[in-house]
């Protein structure tokens, strides 16, 4: 089984592979994008699946908050629902946002609608990627590797150096690749979290292989596009 970790990144997408051949690489096209997805036999990524049609706060999202705590609930925040992801701009997206919820569409996560709305078109045209491509939480993945807590936030060199030294555990190459990353993409291409997140990612679903997944909730229900609104992990 060929696996992968793939998150968003102001270049596009980095994609990590801790196969037989471990690699990364940067995609920086649609079409690069989804031949990586095409590419793996199981990937885990860090964007939200499943969109809610007039309710702001998927409970997954809820259930994952409450599972990382006060400290980092502000990690996790909420996707635009569905009638809002095609709008052609923030303010109409807001709009809607507001008609159908009462609440406002944060910035940031309509700074990735662009990306939310290319997987969900990819998803909804390719049933096979269904039952491959899996949303996850990096965090969730760090706490766990960290034995069910988090040391510290990620925007610390304390808190990355030490996510970096969780994955190195299992994988001594992620600190070559730590470095090599930096050393070849700018940071307005690429930050450093960024990398750490993709590999914990990869990690995830190379484990997979071996331990069952899991997804909060445990049950998932779907959104009116069938896609499965959960955040997995192992």
């Amino acid at each position: 089984m060929k696996t992968a970790g793939i998150d968003g990144c102001k270049a596009g997408w980095i994609l990590v592979t801790f196969d037989e051949n471990p690699r990364y690489e940067i995609l920086r096209t649609d079409e690069s994008f989804e031949g990586a997805l095409d590419n793996f036999d199981r990937t885990f990524i860090d964007m939200p699946i499943g969109l809610e049609d007039e309710k702001y706060t998927r409970k997954c999202d809820e259930v994952l908050r409450k599972e990382l705590g006060p400290e980092y609930a502000a990690s996790v925040f909420s996707p635009p629902i569905r009638p809002a992801l095609h709008a052609p701009s923030y303010v109409e997206a807001n709009i809607q946002s507001f008609e159908y919820t009462e609440k406002n569409l944060t910035l940031q996560a309509w700074n990735i609608t662009p990306k939310i709305r290319l997987l969900d078109q990819l998803l909804s045209a390719r049933q096979e990627f269904q039952e491959k491509i899996f949303e996850s939480h990096p965090e969730l993945l760090f706490m766990n590797l960290n034995g069910g807590m988090i040391y510290q936030k990620k925007n610390t060199k304390k808190g990355l150096r030490h996510r970096l030294d969780l994955i190195k555990e299992h994988e001594p190459v992620a600190a070559d690749f730590f470095r090599e990353i930096k050393e070849e993409y700018r940071r307005n291409e690429v930050e450093e979290d960024d990398i750490v997140d993709a590999m914990a990612l990869a990690l995830a679903a190379k484990h997979s292989e071996q331990k069952k997944i899991k997804s909060l909730p445990a049950d998932p229900p779907v959104d009116s596009k069938g896609l499965k609104k959960a955040i997995h992990y192992i």
